[in-house]
């Protein structure tokens, strides 16, 4: 049996969900800095797709299927860094272009907050 603390959940939901909004991502030279939003369009969707089935099983007290939420929403989370790592280093598939955008292009301090949030979501739930 599982125990869900609540407060945990919902900040763990709150800082995952507001950090992909308001933090920055990646930052690009001419452009600024950008959110998971302007970085993949379909990250940002799934990311907060599979936050909403999170707030659906917390509400529904469904405590063993939000723990497996939990558990997916973090692998998204590495998963997402991943991807977009690797986007970054091989968007063209010419070694030489993707070195200049590879050194243009930096990862920010808004996957911290990310993983901080999944990372609270895990701890959430703890067993009896």
């Amino acid at each position: 049996m599982y125990i869900l603390n609540k407060a945990f959940a919902w900040l763990g939901i709150a800082i995952a969900a507001l950090s992909t909004i308001f933090c920055p991502f990646v930052k690009a030279p001419l452009v600024g800095r950008w959110n998971l939003y302007q970085t993949d369009l379909s990250l940002f969707f799934i990311t907060h797709g599979i936050l909403a089935v999170t707030v659906i099983f917390l509400f529904m007290r469904k405590v063993s299927l939000f723990r497996w939420m939990t558990w997916i929403f973090a692998g998204w989370c590495v998963l997402g860094l991943t991807a977009v790592y690797f986007k970054i280093n091989n968007y063209f598939g010419i070694r030489f272009f993707d070195g200049i955008l590879a050194k243009t292009l930096h990862i920010q301090w808004g996957w911290f907050f990310l993983f901080v949030g999944a990372v609270i979501l895990l701890f959430s739930v703890r067993k009896k």
